[in-house]
């Protein structure tokens, strides 16, 4: 089978709705795919376009038809990997091209979904990283909410990021994923995993907790996650309740998520508060100080914060974790969920957040 094939058979069989942006970046897989199959060079593919247009999908299509090595991540357990590798590689001359040469030894083509750079490491890592696995011949498929040249676009320090998004451009053709209808929200069977909490009533999660976990041993004590202990409401052998502030008001991060899903089949939150928050100005001070002698840098400008930000970040990161592996979240919020983040810094990565959260509400998913 090939990715146009498997395109057809959904639109035929399946009853996938026909859509022309993604009719276009399927040419632009199977021509990749032909190429790779057949051990010519060929550019890799990056489709990029708003939530909801099939790019993950139509990312799978290509990677479940190769037949040569490769790799399917998504873009947090990638970068997880990269800096476990790197810790691996202290000492070595040159870590990420020691990085690049060994993974294409392992793979032809490496596939991953969500491309989205917030953070410094992560962009200044990438810039090199890009470059030298291209250098390999390593062919590279992603998707993102975002054309190359507005990753990590508020950035601090993007200059050290440029040359990433200049190896994309020279190497990755550009394909728009631009349709009108987002293709999660076409209709299915409702299943309820969002509730809108009323001061005074009891929890409605209380219920779902113990359909979820009948027959299995409860217990409220703590949860160990690596080096943090996480208080919990209740939890058992697959299922485990928690407020929002147990785990996303503390310094929780990406791999935390990834362990958490690792263990529970179901996730309930509690307590989630209404996430949009009016910014403030950030700035660093002028200058900085290096022992006796102080360095004058000039301003530069943050951009505008609100105190949950880092919150928010979590949040986001826990629905993708789900969403991504199909746990089952449940969530009890103060507000509807079209109202749960409606301005902020997060702004543009929450659309793809209230997405699937929308995706999540229906039988279909899980």
């Amino acid at each position: 089978m090939t990715p146009a094939a498997l395109y057809l058979q959904a639109l035929q069989r399946e009853g996938f709705v026909a859509d022309a942006a993604q009719a276009s970046a399927v040419s632009a897989l199977e021509r990749c795919f032909e190429a790779v199959q057949q051990g010519r060079a060929v550019q890799g593919v990056y489709l990029w376009g708003p939530v909801g247009r099939g790019k993950t999908w139509l990312m799978d299509l290509f990677h479940r038809c190769l037949e040569v090595p490769s790799r399917r991540q998504h873009f947090h357990h990638f970068m997880a990997w990269v800096h476990q590798r790197l810790f691996q590689l202290v000492g070595i001359a040159d870590p990420l091209q020691a990085l690049a040469q060994a993974l294409a030894q392992d793979i032809r083509v490496l596939c991953f979904d969500e491309l989205f750079v917030t953070d410094i490491g992560d962009a200044i890592i990438l810039g090199r990283l890009f470059q030298a696995l291209f250098e390999q011949g390593v062919v590279l498929v992603a998707t993102s909410n975002q054309p190359p040249d507005q990753l990590y676009a508020d950035g601090f320090n993007r200059e050290r990021f440029l040359p990433a998004i200049a190896a994309i451009e020279q190497h990755m053709q550009r394909v728009a994923v631009a349709g009108d209808q987002d293709h999660r929200l076409h209709p299915g069977a409702q299943l309820q995993r969002y509730w809108v909490s009323e001061a005074g009533t009891a929890s409605a999660l209380a219920a779902v907790f113990c359909q979820l976990s009948a027959g299995e041993t409860a217990t409220e004590l703590p949860l160990q996650i690596g080096t943090r202990h996480v208080t919990v409401i209740r939890r058992s052998e697959r299922v485990i309740w928690c407020d929002f502030s147990h785990l996303c008001d503390q310094a929780l991060a990406a791999t935390d998520f990834m362990a958490l899903c690792d263990r529970y089949s179901a996730i309930l939150v509690s307590a989630v508060p209404a996430l949009g928050g009016q910014q403030r100005a950030g700035r660093i001070a002028r200058g900085t100080e290096d022992a006796a002698q102080r360095v004058i840098a000039g301003d530069r400008e943050l951009p505008a914060l609100s105190p949950r930000d880092d919150s928010v970040r979590r949040f986001i990161a826990l629905v993708d974790e789900c969403y991504d592996r199909r746990i089952a979240l449940y969530l009890e919020a103060a507000v509807p969920l079209e109202a749960l983040y409606t301005e902020g810094y997060l702004s543009f990565a929450f659309r793809r957040t209230l997405s699937r959260l929308q995706e999540m509400q229906l039988q279909r998913f899980a």
